[in-house]
């Protein structure tokens, strides 16, 4: 039986839908109304996701199972799109722009269609997962996640803008050096995140399997992306890269991350693999 809340995140889908739209036409007709508009379906789909995930969890208890809702695929594919919509909606209220918004709630938006196609049934939690580590492994991974998925979608605009600046000059795109300074400070934040998921990864496989660290492929590939970022943040650093070659390491580190989170679940075996 399909949970109630499948069917409100079912509807939280096609509004992030409509805010991708409407941000996709403020690029287009360059209208002032198509922003705040898309802001305001983004705010109102997030608020409906937010009451869904509760809901979802609520419901976990009275199946008498009592787990968050971090169990599997489908549960955080929800998560994941949920934190690229509250991170996003930060930053373009910081920023005071609504240009991001064309490149990233579009990710919110397929990350939800990507979970409609996975069961949605309640499941009770497998032994190993049943620790008070998930909720703060997970929470710190996909809020990682989540940050540079900003990153990128920062990262594809300052490009953007590098092959066609006369768009920058029309005053509907922020600056590159606004972009490349929220690039910068959307990857300190998913490092720092990324990091403290690793951390309370390993405390949780200590608790679980007795050991720290295991190379399963989900953490060696959790390991890979957190070096790539650490590479991009040391060479602005200490060597002073910034703007295009900067953008190009995000996008490059964005695929890393979606490989930890999707290729290794698809393509490989292990501890971390979503139903099996």
């Amino acid at each position: 039986m399909t949970p109630a809340s499948s069917q409100l995140l079912g509807v939280v889908t096609f509004i992030y839908l409509f805010a991708a739209l409407a941000y996709v036409a403020f690029h287009v007709f360059q209208r002032r109304f198509f922003g705040p508009a898309a802001a305001a379906l983004t705010l109102a789909a997030l608020v409906l996701h937010t009451g869904a995930i509760l809901w979802r969890w609520l419901a976990s208890y009275q199946l008498g199972y009592g787990h968050a809702p971090f169990s599997n695929l489908y549960e955080s594919l929800i998560f994941f799109s949920w934190t690229v919509a509250l991170l996003y909606l930060i930053i373009e209220r910081r920023a005071r722009t609504y240009a991001a918004g064309a490149f990233i709630v579009p990710l919110a938006f397929l990350g939800m269609v990507y979970a409609g196609l996975q069961p949605k049934e309640i499941q009770p939690l497998l032994p190993a997962l049943k620790s008070n580590w998930l909720i703060a492994h997970v929470i710190t991974c996909f809020l990682g996640y989540a940050s540079f998925a900003l990153s990128a979608g920062l990262a594809a605009m300052f490009l953007l803008l590098h092959l066609r600046p006369k768009a920058g000059r029309a005053g509907w795109l922020p600056q590159p050096a606004v972009l490349d300074r929220l690039i910068h400070q959307t990857i300190v934040f998913g490092f720092i995140l990324l990091a403290a998921g690793i951390v309370t990864g390993s405390v949780w496989a200590q608790t679980a399997w007795g050991r720290y660290w295991s190379w399963d492929p989900k953490e060696t590939w959790s390991l890979v992306t957190w070096l790539v970022y650490a590479v991009v943040l040391h060479a602005r650093m200490v060597k002073g890269w910034s703007g295009t070659r900067v953008a190009v390491l995000s996008l490059v580190g964005f695929g890393c991350v979606l490989f930890t989170y999707f290729g290794v679940n698809l393509l490989l075996s292990g501890l971390h693999v979503y139903g099996r």
